[in-house]
């Protein structure tokens, strides 16, 4: 962290050795050691600490642990309780003789951090594994995508560079509650519940000069896209370096892994988790409404209530003398600005356990993060301006696949068991109840909308519906997909030919789960029938085209003198592959499988960065009017890096790093630039502008680095361009210690 500046964490032991320039006489020179911190120090408040060279050790407040002298020098050993606070420290001594004389000497400063070593310490971990994984490690992985596509995302932590742990201090120093009260604020440092509070607050800028200011617009054109960053360290040096002016921009991924750099840094046990599916219900009903049209158009609602495709979110470890016995652990912190808590857009600490449980009433936020995981959703049919009938309640697609680093691993580890009971079990809907009375009162039941479920007969479906990929969805190319029906028996239809018209839809879907305009739709009228086989009416599909909306993106990124280079382009001589036509199989069991085709000139900008599609569709029986819902969300795929290191890496050794890219798309990527990023292995940033990749070419890189850390290390390589925002990867290497001479 630093080897030219003293860095101890509270409840550990320093030692100094004082030189004087005249003989010292222990019995004759009393010396004070007194120790501060804040802008106000007093020992009222515990921001001032004052003790003897006589006085005797004691676990609970700052004391001399042992001494030694000399005719001309005095050994110490210092003693830092586990209840400290945290921050800058100076340390000066009084020395009082007999004749009245007192002398004050400044000794240095030195700054002090949370031990989770220690079991004092309200962030004690017992183990060292897990230390090493959640307070060491200076990279690791954030999880995106969708639930049944879920991408590693690398991200560089880089806890441990130079100069982060005084910008995490200047963090703290800039919140609302130091500027109302640096005294009390400072005081208050001691206690990681209200570290991290502030912390969660000061990673997002909506209430004051946080660090980052988030950006759901789609136009980042003023600031750097949040897909583009690959770490934390660029980011807070550019806050820094800016006056805590906000960087531009963030989003749920970029917040978390912020915070997780400056809570390791302070010395608090931190991982990043990801829920998918996660729910935004700011009414607090444990319900979210989507609606639809009878075009199966996802449509845009004034309510506050989303499912995200995932969200991310942090996790510390610590004890919670604040809440009832067996709720120490894992608490949720979350510093994306969704809601404001105690006036303030942060959220946490929540005990994970107490999530589990459904004990949504302990603090803090609890029931928030609660709905985040449990909500039940209910999807509409929107017609005439009002909501006409419910085409799906599901209890358990919320809170899905919840992901974190697995320890020791580059492996997902799914932590979903932590937050919740199996899905439908006893346990679950039991919990589920138990935190709807609490939140709703136990007069009310979670939500009106289970009013009108229970008063339906639940009817049975005359047909099941899905959709299936016929083939990898990859950016850049046609999207094939099937659509499976299969006729069911039920009392309803015993019998008879059942006719159904299944309008199909296609939308780019934003992250904050909402959808822009159709980009493509179709029509097909179906004939099920048992015993006399299922076909398509009219032999075939009918189709309609509607048009969506496009957007262009800019890129930009705030980096270092790069190394020399060298680049070249090579060409593929495979064409892409021609797609036949597909036929609708018509099979004799009461199934269909019909072939759907979204062309990639329907979605060729019109997606979002990060290429989400969902088709939806709605299949209406045309003998009851009754409706069915089907969706497939779909992540596309970009293309795939190749980074290979030539060579086993040494300490300042220069280390020849290849990367090449081919463009398998059917377009030109534009405005190429790659960035490369590695705590160890480079200060800072490195950045190429590769210019224009044309399809089927190649572009190959070469790098020299010199690692300046031993041990293990990660290179985070990403390449953007104007079509694609994050073509990333990574390389592991292991840094071996110079070769003695």
């Amino acid at each position: 962290m630093g080897g030219e500046r003293l860095i101890l964490r509270r409840g550990q032991l320093f030692s100094l050795r004082l030189s004087f320039n005249q003989p010292f006489q222990p019995h004759r020179d009393h010396i004070t050691f007194v120790a501060e911190t804040g802008p106000e120090p007093s020992e009222l408040l515990g921001t001032r600490a004052t003790f003897f060279l006589t006085q005797a050790q004691r676990r609970d407040v700052w004391s001399v642990s042992d001494f030694s002298a000399d005719s001309t020098s005095l050994h110490v050993s210092l003693f830092t309780p586990a209840s400290a606070v945290i921050g800058h420290y100076t340390l000066r001594i009084e020395i009082a003789q007999h004749q009245g004389h007192r002398m004050t000497y400044p000794l240095g400063t030195f700054i002090l951090l949370f031990n989770p070593w220690s079991t004092e310490d309200d962030v004690y971990l017992p183990s060292e594994i897990l230390l090493q994984e959640y307070l060491m490690q200076d990279y690791g992985f954030v999880y995106k995508g969708h639930e049944r596509l879920i991408n590693s995302w690398p991200w560089n932590y880089g806890q441990f560079e130079k100069d982060i742990v005084d910008i995490c201090f200047e963090i703290l120093n800039k919140s609302l509650y130091f500027f109302r009260n640096p005294a009390k604020d400072c005081s208050q440092r001691n206690d990681v519940v209200y570290v991290c509070r502030v912390v969660s607050a000061m990673i997002n800028s909506n209430d004051d000069s946080g660090v980052l200011q988030g950006n759901w617009s789609e136009d980042y054109s003023r600031g750097t896209s949040p897909l583009e960053w690959n770490g934390s360290v660029a980011i807070l040096r550019q806050w820094s370096a800016q006056g805590g002016k906000p960087v531009k921009y963030g989003q749920c991924w970029v917040f978390a892994s912020v915070m997780c750099t400056v809570m390791r840094c302070l010395g608090v046990p931190t991982r990043v988790v990801s829920n998918f599916r996660s729910a935004h219900n700011m009414d607090g009903n444990l319900t979210v409404d989507t609606y639809y049209d009878r075009n199966a158009e996802m449509l845009p609602t004034q309510k506050q209530d989303k499912v995200w495709n995932f969200h991310v979110w942090n996790e510390c470890w610590m004890i919670r003398k604040d809440l009832p016995p067996g709720y120490n652990g894992w608490q949720v912190l979350d510093p994306t600005p969704q809601q404001a808590s105690s006036g303030l857009f942060c959220c946490g600490p929540a005990s994970v356990k107490a999530v589990r449980e459904g004990d949504v009433h302990l603090a803090y936020d609890t029931s928030f993060v609660f709905a985040e995981v449990n909500a039940d959703e209910v999807v509409w049919l929107f017609e005439d301006g009002e909501a006409q009938e419910i085409l799906a309640h599901d209890t358990s697609s919320i809170g899905k696949e919840i992901s974190t680093k697995m320890v020791g691993s580059e492996q997902r580890q799914d932590i979903t068991y932590s937050y919740k009971y199996p899905e439908g079990s006893p346990e679950e809907r039991s919990v589920f109840m138990k935190a709807s009375w609490r939140m709703l009162g136990q007069g009310r039941v979670p939500s009106p909308l289970l009013d009108l479920l229970g008063s339906r007969a639940s009817r049975a479906r005359p047909a099941q519906l899905q959709l299936h990929l016929a083939r990898a969805p990859v950016w850049g190319q046609d999207l094939l997909l099937t659509l499976h029906v299969r006729r069911l028996r039920d009392g309803a239809h015993s019998g008879g030919p059942l006719r159904l018209e299944v309008r199909l839809c296609a939308q780019a879907l934003l992250h904050g789960g909402g959808a822009r305009e159709p980009l493509w739709k179709q029509t097909v009228h179906l004939d099920l029938d048992f015993g006399k086989g299922a076909y398509g009416a009219q032999g075939g599909p009918s189709r309609e085209t509607s048009l969506g909306l496009g957007a262009g993106w800019g890129w930009s990124s705030q980096i270092g003198q790069p190394p020399p280079m060298r680049t070249q382009r090579t060409r593929m001589d495979s064409q892409m592959p021609i797609v036949a036509p597909l036929v609708p199989s018509c099979q004799w069991d009461s199934k269909i499988h019909w072939p759907l085709l979204l062309p990639y000139n329907s979605y060729r900008n019109k997606l979002t960065d990060e290429k989400l599609v969902r088709l939806s569709g709605i299949a209406k029986v045309e003998e009851t009017g009754w409706s069915m819902l089907v969706l497939k969300d779909l992540s596309l795929e970009p293309p795939h890096l190749s980074i290979q290191v030539s060579e086993t890496a040494q300490l300042g050794k220069a280390l020849r790093v290849h990367i090449s890219l081919t463009n398998t798309l059917m377009v030109a990527l534009s405005k190429c630039t790659m960035v490369l990023e590695g705590s160890g292995l480079i200060n800072g940033q490195i950045a190429e502008d590769l210019g224009t990749l044309m399809s089927g070419d190649t572009v190959h890189v070469q790098v020299d680095l010199y690692p300046s850390k031993a041990g293990p290390r990660q290179l985070q390589v990403l390449i953007s361009s104007s079509e694609v925002k994050e073509i990333k990867g990574y390389k592991d290497i292991f840094v071996a210690t110079a070769a003695a001479s």
